[in-house]
């Protein structure tokens, strides 16, 4: 029985939650929003931490979200279950879309959404540089680094081209076996133990 423990014990290697970095559920976080995922770490500061789920995406078009709204080949994912009445954005356009917060080298969050607009008009906008997203996932101040003490999370890094193609169910199994190690066994462990 410990060597199972011993397995699935996160061994915390000082990577700690920043901007810019992705959180991955262990396989025995049980949440409706979090199950086998993959966040983006937006911000991560003294008053919280933002991010968005990158792997958890709805069969459903922009089209139908937003109305008057150009059209657009992408994926929408659910970001979170927090401010689900509203849609997010990252992208790939820097100083392009106005009033946009950078969160790494190559991708931003967030900016002026009837800039948006107008490049998706444009065709300057398409599915290889921005991401939509209902909702986000939020901490309250020092809440994370508690979920992560209690072995929630690995924290980790994945290049900004990875965090745009990061898009469907299996990306969490991905990711986890680009980590190598322990966390490749972390993938063959039953979604529903108990159906095993």
């Amino acid at each position: 029985m410990d060597l199972i423990f011993d397995i699935f014990r996160i061994d915390h290697n000082n990577i700690k939650p920043k901007q810019g970095r992705i959180l991955i559920s262990d396989p025995f976080l049980n949440d409706a929003y979090f199950k086998r995922s993959v966040v983006f770490i937006t911000e991560h500061n003294e008053n919280g931490s933002v991010g968005f789920v990158l792997n958890k995406p709805v069969e459903v078009d922009i089209s139908e979200i937003l109305s008057d709204f150009p059209s657009i080949d992408t994926t929408i994912s659910v970001g979170g279950p927090v401010g689900t009445d509203a849609i997010h954005y990252l992208h790939r356009l820097g100083a392009m879309i106005p009033n946009s917060v950078e969160v790494l080298k190559d991708i931003w969050w967030g900016g002026d959404f009837e800039v948006v607009k107008q490049l998706l008009k444009e065709g300057s906008l398409n599915s290889s540089n921005i991401r939509f997203f209902v909702g986000y996932s939020g901490w309250q101040p020092t809440q994370l680094e508690r979920e992560i003490s209690e072995d929630s999370w690995v924290v980790s890094e994945l290049d900004s081209g990875k965090i745009f193609d990061t898009r469907n169910r299996e990306s969490w199994q991905e990711v986890l076996n680009a980590l190598g190690g322990k966390f490749k066994l972390w993938t063959n462990f039953p979604e529903n133990p108990g159906m095993n």
